[in-house]
């Protein structure tokens, strides 16, 4: 068996306080950062065994908060990349952190999904941040939300990057018809797949691959078939995968956000991402053949 799993635990704190996020105002008590590590370590050890049955993983840590700055994420990313079992271990960041510990990474199967936050730290210091990963190899894309504010910072960082660094742009989607034609041409312009982002998906009965190669765990070991939808389908430590494996169309209006709709075979995403749908790269000799896509009509 193959699987994707997301991984999110207790952390719910960050060293940025971005006015659009929720997770920039709170701070995480030592109890809870505690109870994160011990989450965590928990997880991986459940990794580690899933050798023995076979099972070929994939994961990406999208903690509601920053990660990187505190060891046991840092840790659990070196150990998954040196399993012959893990195929891939990527992390949502800000790329705050030091990035001296990635020496220790598999970089062949290692990945960075890298967010600017124009506001929050210079341009010069996240740039620094890239080159320290593009020098060692490791792959990553970088991004950030598309506020009409940061058109100018967007623009500026795209021309530092180097040219096969993917660069994608979230669509703002809490104002609606929050853009005009000419606001989605220049985000085009940075984002040639933009406009992926930017639409909403008519979802509900559509199929889906999320709870069936596709799971989202929580930190108790909790596990739901998308990170949008509040039904709990197990416990991955009592059920594990196989158990909770099945084909499971989705139950929600519309998907609207990245890590949700990639997994809808209908969309054909894997054909701009190839491999790397899961950090989010786009490779330079791909070029995206539209199929058949459901764009909500709300």
């Amino acid at each position: 068996m193959k699987a994707t799993l997301y991984y999110r635990g207790s952390l719910s704190s960050c060293n940025y306080s971005c006015p659009y996020c929720p997770f920039s105002k709170t701070r995480d008590s030592s109890e809870t950062l505690a109870k994160d590590r011990a989450q965590l370590q928990t997880f991986v050890d459940w990794v580690k065994r899933q050798a023995a049955d076979g099972i070929e993983l994939a994961v990406f840590f999208n903690p509601y908060g920053e990660a990187l700055i505190h060891s046991w994420y840092r840790k659990a990313m070196v150990e998954l990349s040196s399993m012959d079992h893990v195929r891939k271990v990527a992390i949502q960041t800000n790329l705050s952190a030091k990035l001296n510990w990635t020496e220790q990474l598999n970089p062949r199967k290692s990945a960075f999904w890298a967010t600017y936050h124009p506001g929050q730290t210079e341009e010069s210091a996240f740039l620094a941040q890239c080159r320290e990963l593009y020098n060692r190899g490791i792959p990553f894309s970088v991004g950030s939300v598309g506020l009409k504010s940061a058109f100018g910072a967007l623009l500026s960082l795209r021309r530092a990057l180097p040219r096969d660094v993917y660069m994608w742009v979230n669509a703002y989607k809490d104002r609606p018809r929050y853009y005009t034609k000419e606001d989605i041409a220049f985000l085009s312009g940075i984002d040639p797949y933009f406009e992926l982002n930017a639409a909403d998906y008519s979802s509900l009965g559509q199929p889906c691959s999320t709870g069936y190669d596709v799971f989202y765990v929580q930190g108790s070991g909790l596990v739901k078939r998308c990170y949008k939808d509040r039904e709990v389908i197990g416990n991955l430590y009592r059920d594990g995968l196989k158990g909770l494996s099945r084909r499971r169309p989705c139950r929600m209006e519309c998907c609207d956000c990245y890590i949700g709709y990639i997994h809808m075979p209908g969309l054909k995403l894997d054909e701009v991402y190839g491999d790397s749908l899961l950090e989010r790269i786009v490779g330079k000799e791909r070029l995206f053949r539209n199929g058949e896509r459901f764009i909500c009509s709300t």
